[in-house]
């Protein structure tokens, strides 16, 4: 009984020293890997493990890094790869996700023939994977290639479209520019489909709509959207504000962000950047300042831009108090700022002779310890 029990104990330790990798081992591996004809290898090789195939977020990562390299034909290398994984190519939502990553790296003729070639492979096509062929048209740029393949859904495919597909298609249009043909496709999905819009749908024809300076178009869109019984998000309120700075209705942009945290939304970056853009634009500093703190005070971090935009805006306007006490925070914050910007707050405060805060900005742009402005004093 000894002897069986020691055998089996050897036995178990024997396998669990041979226990293959971990996927988190072979993602840190791909992710250290520095040489990106190294990373093709590695990532083909460890693409035998159905549990690596498994990790879609690993896919993307790669993908993405050899996208940014330009390097399109080693991305064609490693998803062509895995048609030897017969059974896997089989599964609708692999070959989504092989449409998808083709069409993140604008190679939508890949993701194309992905798609034509499920049939050859026992796959069937659904509403799912001809959306994600859309998304890939939109998602490469081929814009002329969205209201063909949308109209070979049921004539070509015999697919009927989703809501999913609807919005997708709008999108596209309005990023062509050609939010008109996205209404009328609107309508129709109204009038024939028996498709119900959502708040996506709402939310993409609402920033064509307001940012293209059709306020009352816009107004009229969100009265439909209320009698659908959808509940405004962060997305719709931001849209609705853009469209009333554009109309420099600025006291009701103020009231429409109060009504926000009413209903229990928080203003986000840009909601707050709408605002401050648009009173920077009028040269009202005063306003900006005071929508300025209060997006600080609600733990809203600026980015670089809107920084940018106010720094200027303080300057051009002669307000260098603020100038200077918010070089201060922003280095205190570690924010990060145009060198140009921060030149020109230099320059500005120079022509007026405050040289010791100019002096000042120049040395915190040397000594800070998270990015070195080489600034001067002329």
């Amino acid at each position: 009984m000894f002897s069986h029990s020691s055998r089996l104990r050897r036995s178990f330790s024997a396998t669990a020293s041979f226990q293959s990798p971990s996927i988190k081992s072979l993602s840190e591996d791909l992710y250290k890997e520095r040489d990106l004809r190294s990373l093709v290898e590695k990532f083909k090789r460890y693409s035998s493990s159905d549990r690596f195939r498994n990790k879609a977020g690993i896919y993307e990562t790669t993908v993405r890094r050899l996208a940014s390299a330009k390097r399109f034909r080693w991305i064609q290398e490693i998803l062509e790869h895995q048609n030897v994984f017969r059974h896997d190519v089989s599964k609708e939502n692999f070959n989504i996700r092989l449409i998808k990553l083709y069409g993140q790296s604008a190679m939508f003729d890949c993701a194309k023939r992905v798609f034509d070639e499920m049939p050859e492979r026992n796959c069937e096509r659904t509403v799912k994977s001809v959306n994600a062929l859309l998304s890939a048209c939109v998602n490469a740029g081929k814009y002329d290639e969205i209201e063909g393949t949308f109209e070979e859904m049921e004539m070509k495919w015999k697919v009927k479209p989703d809501v999913v597909s609807y919005n997708i298609v709008i999108k596209g249009l309005c990023e062509m520019g050609k939010l008109d043909r996205g209404l009328a496709l609107f309508d129709a999905m109204l009038r024939k489909s028996g498709v119900n819009p959502d708040l996506i749908t709402f939310n993409t024809l609402l920033n064509g709509l307001y940012e293209n300076k059709r306020f009352d178009e816009g107004e009229n869109m969100w009265k439909r959207m209320v009698k659908c019984n959808l509940i405004p998000n962060i997305r719709s309120y931001n849209a609705r504000l853009v469209g009333l700075v554009n109309e420099k209705e600025f006291e009701e942009a103020g009231k429409l962000i109060t009504e926000m945290a009413q209903n229990g939304i928080k203003p986000d970056l840009f909601t707050y950047a709408a605002l401050i853009r648009g009173y920077c634009n009028e040269g009202n500093v005063n306003e900006v300042k005071k929508w300025y703190s209060e997006m600080v005070r609600c733990d809203c971090v600026p980015d670089r831009a809107l920084v940018g935009v106010v720094l200027s805006c303080a300057c051009d306007h002669g307000d260098y108090n603020w100038c200077f006490e918010l070089c201060n925070e922003l280095f205190e914050r570690k924010c990060l700022v145009d060198s140009g910007v921060l030149q020109k707050v230099v320059d500005s405060l120079l022509k007026v002779s405050r040289i010791a805060e100019a002096k000042k900005i120049v040395q915190m742009g040397k000594t800070n310890d998270y990015c070195l402005y080489k600034l001067k004093l002329e």
